[in-house]
C-alpha cells in the first residue's frame, strides 16, 4: 500500500466514523491513468463498498452504447422536455470533443469502477444526485438575466467548433465534465456553484455516511473532496436538496399580463380607430410569425414546420402554457420522423457542428428551440409595434 499511498497520496482522504473507514479517491485526469488508479486501490483496500460520482441516469449512459435509441422524440416534446434534451445532447457533444482532441475519456475511471465492482462482487453506490434533479434545480433559481444568458451560452455551444480551452480542460481533470461544461456560466453566477457542486457535496456525503459495510471507497472528481470530507460530520437536508423548488407563481402572473396588455391595447386602438387597430394586429402577426418562422428556418426545419411557426406564434404567443416551437417540432417529427439509425449516430453525429443539423432528432430539437426563441423575439418586437400603434391612434403621437 505505501507504493500506491506515495504515487496518489494527495488524492486520497482516509475518514473513520463510527464503526467504519470511508476512503476518498480524487480522480485527477480523466484518463487511462486515473482508471489504473482506480484499479490500484480496489486491489490494494479491499473495500465492501464501491461508491462512484454517479446518478442513476448518468450510470445509464455509460453503460447503454445506443441508450438514445428508445427515444420517443414526440413524447419528449409533448412533455416540454425538448430543451433539457437538447441540453444534455450538447453536454455530450462537448465531451466528445474533448474526448477527439486531447485522446481521452470521459468517465473511463467511473466505467471502471463499475465493472471492478461487478466483477467483485462488490456492493456499487451511486452516490450523485439525479442530473436532471441538478439541472432544473439550476433554471428554476436563476433570474431572467441568468436564464437568457445560459440559454444563448448554450446556443453558441452548437455553432462553436473551436478547440476546449486549456483551463476548461483542467477543470475537467478535476474529475467534475458537469461542472467543466458549464464552468463559465459558475463564474458567472454563483448560485450555480452552490448547485452544482456544493448541493452534490451533501448530497454523495450523506449517501456515504448512509452506505453499507465496514470500508466504503468513493470515487470522486478531485474538485468534491474538500466539500464532501467536510459535509461528512454534519447534517444535511436531504428532502430539500433532492427535490425541484417549485417555480415563482408571480412569474406566471407576470406572464398572462403580457397577452392581456396586448389584447388590451389592441382593443383600445380598435375602439379609437379600426384601420389602426388592424394594422395593430398585422404587426403583431407578422413580427411574431416571421421571427418564430425564422427560428425554424435557422433550424433546417422542412416547409411545413416552418409555417406552423408562424401561423402558431401569434397565437401561442397571447398563451403562456403554449409555445410554437412545440407545434413546429410536432410537425418536424411527424413529417421527417427520426428513423433508428439517427438515434444510433447520435454520438458521432454531435461531434461536429453539422451533425446537429444532419441528424434527424436534433434536427427536431433544433426547430422546437430555435422557433420558440424566434417567437419570443417576434413577441418583443411585434408588442413594440402594437403600443406604438396604439400611442400613435390615441394619442396621436
Amino acid at each position: 500500500m505505501s507504493e500506491l499511498q506515495s504515487s496518489y497520496e494527495e488524492n486520497i482522504v482516509r475518514i473513520e466514523m463510527d464503526d467504519k473507514e470511508i476512503i476518498l479517491l480524487g480522480t485527477a485526469h480523466v484518463s487511462k491513468e486515473s482508471a489504473a488508479q482506480v484499479l490500484e486501490i480496489v486491489e490494494a483496500e479491499d473495500p465492501d463498498t464501491i461508491a462512484v460520482e454517479l446518478c442513476q441516469g448518468r450510470y445509464n449512459s455509460l453503460q447503454q452504447e445506443n441508450r438514445w435509441k428508445d427515444t420517443n422524440i414526440i413524447k419528449v416534446i409533448k412533455e416540454k422536455k425538448a430543451g433539457m434534451l437538447l441540453a444534455n445532447l450538447v453536454l455530450s457533444s462537448y465531451q466528445r470533443r474533448i474526448a477527439e482532441q486531447f485522446g481521452i475519456e470521459p468517465g473511463e475511471e467511473m466505467k471502471v469502477a463499475v465493472r471492478v465492482a461487478k466483477e467483485k462482487g462488490k456492493t456499487l453506490l451511486l452516490a450523485d444526485r439525479n442530473i436532471q434533479t441538478t439541472l432544473s434545480r439550476v433554471w428554476n433559481m436563476m433570474n431572467i438575466t441568468g436564464k437568457v444568458k445560459v440559454m444563448m451560452a448554450l446556443v453558441m455551444s452548437i455553432f462553436s467548433d473551436e478547440e476546449i480551452a486549456e483551463e476548461e480542460l483542467e477543470a475537467l481533470r478535476k474529475g467534475d465534465a458537469l461542472s467543466a461544461a458549464l464552468n463559465e456560466m459558475a463564474e458567472s453566477f454563483p448560485q450555480l456553484k452552490r448547485t452544482l457542486i456544493d448541493e452534490r457535496d451533501q448530497y454523495i456525503a450523506n449517501k456515504l455516511k448512509k452506505a453499507e459495510g465496514k470500508k466504503i471507497l468513493a470515487i470522486l472528481g478531485a474538485g468534491h473532496l474538500p466539500g464532501v470530507q467536510l459535509e461528512l460530520f454534519k447534517e444535511q437536508d436531504m428532502k430539500t436538496i433532492s427535490t425541484v423548488p417549485q417555480k415563482n407563481k408571480s412569474w406566471r402572473k407576470i406572464g398572462w399580463l403580457i397577452p392581456i396588455l396586448i389584447v388590451g391595447l389592441l382593443a383600445t386602438t380598435f375602439s379609437h380607430d379600426a384601420p389602426a387597430g388592424w394594422d395593430g394586429v398585422i404587426a403583431w402577426i407578422l413580427w411574431n410569425g416571421s421571427f418564430s418562422a425564422l427560428g425554424a428556418l435557422v433550424a433546417l426545419g422542412h416547409p411545413l414546420s416552418i409555417l406552423t411557426a408562424f401561423l402558431v406564434a401569434p397565437i401561442s404567443s397571447l398563451n403562456p402554457l403554449l409555445a410554437a416551437g412545440w407545434f413546429a417540432g410536432l410537425v418536424e417529427a411527424f413529417v421527417r420522423k427520426p428513423k433508428v439509425e439517427d438515434f444510433e449516430k447520435l454520438s458521432t453525429d454531435l461531434s461536429n457542428l453539422k451533425g446537429f443539423w444532419k441528424n434527424h432528432v436534433t434536427r427536431v430539437l433544433l426547430v422546437v428551440v430555435f422557433a420558440n426563441i424566434g417567437s419570443t423575439i417576434g413577441t418583443l418586437v411585434g408588442g413594440g409595434e402594437v403600443i406604438r400603434v396604439f400611442i400613435k391612434t390615441v394619442f396621436g403621437g
